[in-house]
């Protein structure tokens, strides 16, 4: 009984702690965040794309710092109780200032 609930536990320790963020650098600096979206995916964002013009957000390409791509607890959490039929992650676009 005690190891079902050790290994119960581990599982969702491991499955929960799946955060996961990609960055991509565009130009050196510090940059504030001038735009934070959720965007939905379904059944594990098979086959699905969504895009951001940085260029436009920020008012001009040079202005982009970079972007990034996140998937946080909470996104990790409704994927898990939607078994993957439902996959959010955050976007933001970082701009100078």
């Amino acid at each position: 009984m005690k190891k079902n609930i050790l290994y119960f536990s581990l599982f969702l320790c491991v499955t929960f702690a799946g955060c996961a963020t990609q960055t991509a650098v565009i130009s050196a600096g510090q940059g504030v965040v001038a735009k934070e979206e959720a965007q939905p995916f379904f059944v594990y964002g098979i086959s699905q794309t969504q895009s951001i013009n940085a260029a436009q957000v920020c008012g001009s390409a040079d202005r982009v710092v970079k972007v990034e791509r996140s998937q946080s607890l909470l996104n990790g959490f409704l994927r898990f109780i939607s078994q993957g039929i439902y996959t959010p992650y955050d976007a933001k676009v970082y701009c100078s200032s």
